[in-house]
Order: structure tokens, then C-alpha cells, then sequence
């Protein structure tokens, strides 16, 4: 079953990613204008936040209200203060094989974070990665290894972390402990066996689903950017996929959102190169009405 036709919201930027409603409002960032903006649901508005020379990508708050942003090329988390000055939350260079990315951060103000683990960009082959788990005094760990490419990650209402694998065909689940440890690692969705070859283009060509940015609905489903599919899909426990947005480009991350929880947010952009990204401005946030609303973080 397929939604309605997404419409446009925003359009003339690079590469759109990490959606997230916050405070009546969608805020994303865009790798390649180097900055974090917020818009209202609409896309009136649109307010550059602020600007993250060293690429910006996850996105969370701490409990306190004080914005945290993935700086990719640094591996650092950044934390934007009241005065709108810019801190380094956290250093996560010795822990990364590849650029940080994606990050949820729980209500206590931990911030769960993917990284590729490999230089994607420059076409070495897949290694395993690690989540990270960066505490609110900016200590990081590692929360979980032997990842294929951690990237989309929400946390449940009952304190479960989800968990996109793009490069595994799956969706992990964890349940976070009263110390933010992680335990009872699990596969929570399936799409496809687990790739066996290590080169990029052979990975993508055993891809079923390449499990992007997601964001949870109040039935439990998962919206999920299909990264090589061209679609946004809602998606329950076990992989059964219910429901599809194609809107006719790339789909790398979405997140559900306004007034009534109920708009889906999609980035959009004909491909993830990094060069092509850099020299176009063909990205878009666009946008459908769905039937469940938002539920869970971020």
C-alpha cells in the first residue's frame, strides 16, 4: 500500500539529513552548506541555526535544551550553548574508523552515535563498525561492535534502541540498562541475508533494504529511508514492510513530526556522492501525511 504523493518543503540545498521536530519545528542538517537548519512545518522560516564547517549530521538535545550536532570530518560532537557559541562536547576521533554520523540521545542526555567505520567516500572496502555511547560529560565508550555501518537509531518508549544497519540488511534492537550499557543484542528486523562481500558495489548489489534514518510511529513501526531503494518504508518487528513512499529520488532519512505528530519528513537527493552532492543543490525536505503519529526519541 502506498501513502499519498509527498510535496515539496524545502528545495535548493545540498544533501539533507538527520530530520528532527523539535519545538514546533523541523530542524535537519545539510552536509555540504556546512550548517543545521530549522524551518516550520510548511518550510517558511527557514533559519540557518548554525554553522559546522566540519560537515553536520546527528542531532539531539540535552535535557537542558543545549543542541548537540555529529561534526563529521573532526569526529566530535559540538554542543551548541545559550549564547549561540559553539563547544566541543566530545572527542570521538580514537574511537572511529570512519566518520561519526547519526546519534539519538536518550533523556538522560546520553547520546547513542553510528559511525561508517570505513572511508566510504574514497571506496575502501566494508569493515565493521562501532555505536558509541557519549555520556553528558562527554566521556565516550563503545556500546556495541561488529556493526555493518550503524547508522538511523531511535529509542522506544520502553527503553529499547533501534538500530539501522545499512550495510547488514537489518535493523538491530538493544535494551538500555539503568547505566546506559547496552544488553541482549537482537535482530529486530530482516530484509535480506547478511552481505558476504566486502567491496562496495558487490555490498550494494546484495542489499535488499539499506536501512538509513528512521523514526518511530505510536504503533510501534519504524519508518525507515531506504538508502539505495528510492523510498521511505513503515516497517513492523520481524520485517514486514506495511506501507512505501516513493517520491521519485534518493530517500536517506526521515522522521515523523508536526502539530499532530503525523507529517512525515523525508531528505531527499538524487544520490549520496559525496562530489555530485557538493556541486548541485538538488536536495530537498519533503513531506506526507501519514496515519500513525510520532512516538519515542529522537
Amino acid at each position: 500500500m502506498s501513502a499519498t504523493e509527498p510535496r515539496t518543503v524545502i528545495e535548493g540545498l545540498s544533501y539533507l539529513e538527520c530530520p528532527r521536530w523539535h519545538d514546533g519545528r523541523i530542524w535537519f542538517s545539510d552536509f555540504y552548506t556546512y550548517a543545521v537548519y530549522s524551518a516550520a512545518a510548511d518550510g517558511s522560516d527557514l533559519r540557518q541555526e548554525v554553522e559546522v564547517p566540519q560537515q553536520p549530521s546527528g542531532l539531539g538535545w540535552l535535557p537542558d535544551g543545549r543542541l548537540l550536532v555529529v561534526s563529521m570530518r573532526d569526529a566530535r560532537i559540538l554542543r551548541l550553548e545559550k549564547d549561540g557559541s559553539l563547544s566541543v562536547h566530545a572527542d570521538l576521533s580514537a574511537h572511529v574508523g570512519g566518520h561519526p554520523n547519526d546519534m539519538v540521545v536518550d533523556s538522560r542526555g546520553r547520546a547513542f552515535v553510528g559511525e561508517f567505520g570505513f572511508d566510504l567516500m574514497g571506496g575502501a572496502p566494508l569493515v565493521p563498525a562501532r555505536l558509541l555511547r557519549v555520556d553528558p560529560d562527554g566521556t565516550v565508550s563503545v556500546a556495541a561492535d561488529e556493526m555493518l555501518f550503524p547508522n538511523g537509531s531511535v529509542i522506544t518508549d520502553d527503553n529499547t534502541l533501534l538500530v539501522c544497519e545499512t550495510f547488514g540488511n537489518r535493523v538491530a534492537a538493544f535494551d538500555i540498562a539503568e547505566d546506559g550499557t547496552l544488553a541482549n543484542r537482537r535482530t529486530w528486523a530482516e530484509f535480506g541475508p547478511t552481505p558476504t562481500e566486502r567491496d562496495l558495489e558487490p555490498v550494494l548489489g546484495q542489499l535488499v533494504v539499506a536501512p538509513d534514518g528512521c523514526g518511530l510511529d505510536a504503533e510501534g513501526a519504524l519508518w525507515i529511508a531506504d538508502a539505495t531503494g528510492g523510498r521511505a518504508i513503515r516497517v513492523f518487528e520481524g520485517g514486514k514492510i506495511e506501507r512505501t513512499v516513493e517520491p521519485g529520488g534518493g530517500v536517506f532519512a526521515c522522521m515523523l513530526g508536526g502539530d499532530d505528530g503525523r507529517t512525515l519528513f523525508l531528505c531527499s537527493a538524487p544520490d549520496f556522492q559525496e562530489e555530485a552532492r557538493k556541486n548541485a543543490r538538488e536536495g530537498r525536505l519533503l513531506a506526507v501525511e501519514v496515519n500513525q503519529p510520532h512516538a519515542g526519541r529522537p
